[in-house]
């Protein structure tokens, strides 16, 4: 009967343990993030979204920008006093139009300096954030994407084309619809960026760019790298505070079965 007993409460101990491991986890990254704050002398917010597994199945799916986010961000953007600088870390594929652009507004309002840091990506939704801030953080290696909306799994450019390549007797009612979805989404889009984007930049640059960005001149993945960003006129810089790339390590991937990368944790010196 005490064997049985040790057992049980074995196997209760055994799990807590992912219990009091998030919870570690959780204070590393606040001791980061104040610390981070008090280097900068800012109020730091993370917006970092990693593939993530359910406790129960161990199911992946993936995260991204959602309305819960952006009410989040607000709040935390109201909690900061005017005369305090903004760092958002971004690390996402993306979201929900509305919650991007709710975001970046709020951003671009704030009377102290914002500051959005990309270590690795921000793509779509993350980089309407990015637009938003006086200065733009980035790893040499990260990437930006274009802003261009999405109406389900297409492109709204692609959708529009439909009407450009076809006649319109020749289009099914639902594909009509889409496209006018897809005009006014593309229209939407493209005036945000351009209220953002013209608080910095002549106001024709302003829409040349926003143009560019939600056009769908690339795909809605193509990398936008620093160089590129560079010479179309936002604020760039491709360096990184290593704070926070010691606080991504704390945003960890699902541990898998068998790991598809590995090397050894430590910096190489020659």
């Amino acid at each position: 009967m005490e064997f049985i007993s040790l057992i049980w409460l074995f196997l209760f101990l055994f799990a807590l343990i992912p219990f009091f491991r998030q919870k570690q986890l959780i204070a590393a990254r606040l001791s980061l993030i104040r610390n981070l704050e008090k280097e900068r002398q800012s109020r730091v917010i993370t917006l970092i979204h990693r593939q993530e597994a359910l406790s129960f199945l161990g199911i992946p799916f993936r995260r991204f920008i959602d309305l819960e986010d952006s009410e989040q961000v607000l709040r935390a953007i109201r909690l900061t006093s005017d005369n305090t600088p903004i760092d958002i870390i971004l690390h996402t594929p993306g979201g929900i139009v509305l919650a991007a652009e709710q975001i970046a507004r709020a951003l671009k309002k704030h009377p102290a300096r914002g500051t959005a840091m990309v270590p690795h990506y921000a793509m779509s939704g993350g980089t309407m954030i990015c637009l938003a801030a006086d200065e733009i953080l980035m790893d040499d290696n990260a990437v930006l994407g274009p802003i261009d909306p999405q109406i389900g799994q297409f492109p709204a450019s692609s959708i529009k084309r439909v009407l450009k390549d076809k006649r319109l007797d020749k289009i099914d009612d639902e594909t009509l619809i889409l496209a006018d979805i897809a005009e006014k989404a593309s229209n939407q889009v493209y005036h945000s960026a351009v209220d953002i984007l013209s608080t910095y930049m002549p106001q024709d640059e302003a829409e040349n760019l926003a143009q560019a960005l939600s056009e769908g001149r690339w795909t809605h993945d193509y990398a936008l790298v620093c160089s590129t960003l560079s010479l179309m006129g936002l604020p760039i810089k491709c360096e990184l505070p290593e704070t926070v790339y010691r606080l991504m390590a704390l945003f960890p991937q699902p541990t898998r079965q068998i790991p598809t990368v590995e090397y050894i944790p430590i910096p190489y010196r020659r």
